[in-house]
């Protein structure tokens, strides 16, 4: 039994399709580390999402993040993400440019990289994306946390970040100089 929320455009590929994909090409995703930011862009807060495990059913924290579909700009692809799981009201405020702040690869088997995930070979374009508005988790998400830098710096919270996904959110601190 799946306790994912239904793909709202399921035209890409079917669940057996998809399936069949990730055991054989990586996948193209994009992700953003929600930030709030004070006057001089200083970071103030990081928005982590609490939700279940895709693969494991245990509740975890991650950051936005879903594929790029066939046909969709990693423009409109970053927006559709962040509205997704931040709800339409979250006002992110898109980088000018969409080069990513890094490529993060995902592997199915562990210790390959820092990043695991047992359901396929990923390709991620990881963004950090200033929010100004109102964040009503949505999808698969059950609620936002924002947590400042060091909070989230805490081994607690970054080993709770889900296919280790915390030595990103470090990688994402440690690029905006917010390390403290």
């Amino acid at each position: 039994m799946s306790v994912r929320t239904p793909d709202p455009n399921p035209g890409w590929l079917s669940e057996i399709a998809l399936d069949e994909t990730r055991s054989r090409v990586p996948i193209l995703y994009v992700e953003a580390v929600p930030v709030r930011v004070d006057a001089l862009g200083s970071v103030e807060h990081v928005g982590l999402l609490l939700g279940g495990s895709v693969t494991t059913g245990v509740m975890t924290r991650t950051i936005v993040s879903g594929r790029v579909m066939h046909g969709e700009s990693v423009r409109d692809a970053l927006l559709r993400n962040l509205e997704k799981d931040l709800g339409p009201t979250a006002f992110p405020q898109l980088p000018t440019s969409v080069a990513p702040f890094t490529v993060a690869e995902y592997f199915p088997l562990p210790g390959v990289t820092p990043l695991h995930d047992p359901r396929q070979h990923a390709v991620s374009l990881v963004y950090v994306v200033p929010v100004t508005g109102e964040c009503n988790p949505r999808q698969d998400a059950l609620e936002l946390s924002w947590l400042t830098p060091e909070e989230v710096l805490s081994p607690a919270v970054l080993g709770d970040l889900e296919g280790g996904r915390g030595a990103l959110v470090k990688q994402a601190l440690a690029h905006l100089g917010a390390l403290g």
